[in-house]
């Protein structure tokens, strides 16, 4: 099947993440943006996956969602490690000698 996103699917879960907590926060995308001192179509163009982010604008995001980088980075980790498909048994046989 042909990507039509941009980004990878990993990006995705970076970002639905990112909405997840602005929501649990019962923040606005405008208040968001306030915060972190970029307009509110910012935040929308990032929770809609148009926009990449660097590391700083990640420290940026948690910041404004007061979680602290190290426990967000282990709870990105864990979905990330969700994506990973299963190893195909048998793959890699070592071949006899």
């Amino acid at each position: 099947m042909k990507r039509t996103s941009l980004y990878s699917e990993r990006h995705a879960v970076l970002v639905e993440y990112l909405r997840e907590l602005r929501v649990l926060r019962h923040l606005t995308q405008a208040e968001v943006a306030e915060a972190i001192g970029r307009p509110q179509t910012y935040v929308s163009d990032v929770e809609k996956g148009k926009r990449g982010l660097d590391l700083l604008q990640i420290l940026d995001l948690c910041d404004a969602y007061d979680v602290p980088f190290p426990a967000f980075s282990a709870e990105l980790d864990v979905r990330l490690k969700k994506l990973e498909k299963p190893s195909k048994r048998g793959r890699h046989k070592a071949s006899k000698p």
